[in-house]
């Protein structure tokens, strides 16, 4: 390898399922957290001022098409995480950590010591020729806990994915399984691959994943958990994104953007084929919903809008932020898809989580393995011949007090479409439903008033349809509670 990341023999070069599975039936042993300089007690400035150094630990070479950074410890990741890649015989190699692979700013840092006990990797970036074949873009982050980020072409980083979710929206204070040791194996072509072991007080497991960046940056992953204890909580590839505001509740936040988010809307398509298109919110409080199903085909986290004018953010660039669609592999039998929407005061705050429970606990002693396709992208949701959803929209009526208007815009003319609305929630009624074309180009509004009168939640459901009763449109769902300060 041509590189000059110090190497040493792996421990073995057999999978890392087999050492999960191992791992699995010893106590759990928390890593050490309490870091030495030059890396402990940063600032967010002062971790961003440490730097892998060029040919040390940035753009090391991996195969043909590949190169990867490795990143160091600090601020919000004490925690060690040995990396191996392969070495020139193919086997895997472990990088041994030293503050000599990296750069740090003298504005923060005075005399960097030879050593740093108890410190190591906090994790990985993998490069590859994405948008120019001169340029090694990132395409892959891994670091912290156990989460992963991907990019395809023209896209800037937004939701994370994580290998598995533990407590997510419970009463009791999350459990973050993380990676301890991470393997990069040999790409094959075009396509980069890499397997970690996962550990936490409740479980084990292990991650294997392949990864070809293109257009989109698509990923096949299976993980394998090992439960140390029975496990009712599990979240299975959950995807991780941040809403702040939106046009369905502008109020949230007094800012000169019109949408502040890395994601707007749960998409599913049940094991019915039925398709559910569920904005996302920011609500006041803590709220968890559950959409029961049996085998689904796929769930994702939407970006829908696509123009900077649509978030006049130049430097978030949240219109270039890929949305992520999980796409089961074989028969996950009956669950739930859950979306936990956290509050929040800001956009550095990841409050948005969605991913698969299943129906059955995870029990002590066994093995549960989930495969499912990843795809990074731009596009919007594949929905066959149905209207998609343009745009939520919602505002007080302000001559009917307590009275919320409601707006959905659809793709497509109205002809022929029938709306089906309904509510649910002690005492809520809706009114005033009507469906119209918008006076520019070819779309279709639908728009009610809600009253939720005594109601603390109102589940709100709405599809068109055709003459026969057939839909054509997705199901559009929505969860209405009381706004911050009360009030409709």
């Amino acid at each position: 390898m041509a590189a000059l990341v110090p190497l040493r023999a792996a421990a073995s070069a057999q999978s890392l399922l087999e050492d999960a599975r191992t791992l699995a039936q010893t106590p759990f042993v928390a890593p050490p957290s309490e870091l030495s300089a030059p890396f402990a007690d940063l600032t967010y400035d002062s971790y961003r001022a440490i730097r892998p150094r060029a040919g040390a630990a940035a753009g090391v070479p991996l195969g043909e098409r590949y190169a990867f950074d490795v990143l160091p410890p600090g601020l919000y990741f004490p925690e060690p995480l040995a990396l191996e890649v392969p070495g020139e015989d193919g086997l895997p190699q472990g990088l041994d950590f030293s503050p000599a692979l990296f750069d740090f700013a003298p504005r923060y840092f005075g005399e960097i010591p030879a050593t740093s006990p108890g410190a190591g990797f906090s994790g990985m970036r993998l490069r590859y020729p994405l948008n120019a074949p001169d340029v090694m873009d990132e395409v892959l982050v891994i670091q912290g806990a156990s989460y992963f980020r991907a990019i395809g072409q023209a896209m800037a980083y937004g939701l994370s994915a994580r290998a598995v979710a533990l407590g997510t929206g419970g009463a009791a204070p999350e459990e973050f399984p993380r990676f301890t040791r991470l393997r990069l194996l040999a790409p094959e072509g075009e396509t980069a691959r890499f397997e970690a072991v996962i550990d936490s007080p409740s479980l084990t497991g292990h991650l294997e994943a392949r990864l070809t960046p293109g257009r989109e940056a698509l990923m096949r992953l299976r993980v394998t958990l090992f439960p140390r204890r029975d496990i009712t909580d599990i979240g299975i590839a959950p995807l991780t994104s941040m809403y702040l505001k939106g046009p369905l509740r502008a109020a949230v936040s007094d800012d000169f953007r019109p949408r502040v988010h890395d994601s707007d809307a749960l998409v599913i398509e049940n094991g019915a084929g039925e398709l559910l298109w569920r904005p996302i919110s920011n609500p006041a409080t803590l709220q968890t919903s559950a959409f029961g199903d049996t085998n689904p085909r796929s769930f994702g986290l939407y970006q829908n809008r696509r123009e900077f004018i649509d978030y006049e953010d130049g430097e978030a660039s949240y219109h270039r932020r890929p949305s992520a669609r999980v796409a089961p592999v074989g028969d996950w039998g009956p669950g739930a898809v859950l979306l936990v929407e956290i509050p929040t005061e800001n956009e550095f705050m990841d409050n948005i989580v969605a991913f698969w429970r299943p129906q059955a606990p995870l029990m002590a002693g066994g093995a549960y393995s989930f495969a499912y396709d990843l795809t990074w992208t731009l596009d919007p949701p594949p929905l066959a011949a149905l209207r998609p959803v343009l745009q939520s929209r919602s505002g007080r009526e302000h001559h009917l007090p307590g009275h919320r208007r409601f707006v959905v815009d659809f793709a497509g003319s109205p002809e022929g479409l029938v709306p089906d609305l309904s509510v649910s929630g002690a005492g809520a009624e809706v009114l005033g439903l009507s469906v119209h074309a918008l006076p520019y180009g070819d779309f279709t509004r639908a728009t009610f008033l809600l009253v939720p009168g005594a109601a603390k939640a109102a589940e709100l459901r709405l599809v068109l349809r055709d003459e026969k009763g057939a839909p054509r449109s997705p199901v559009w769902l929505h969860r209405w509670t009381p706004p911050r300060g009360g009030g409709i």
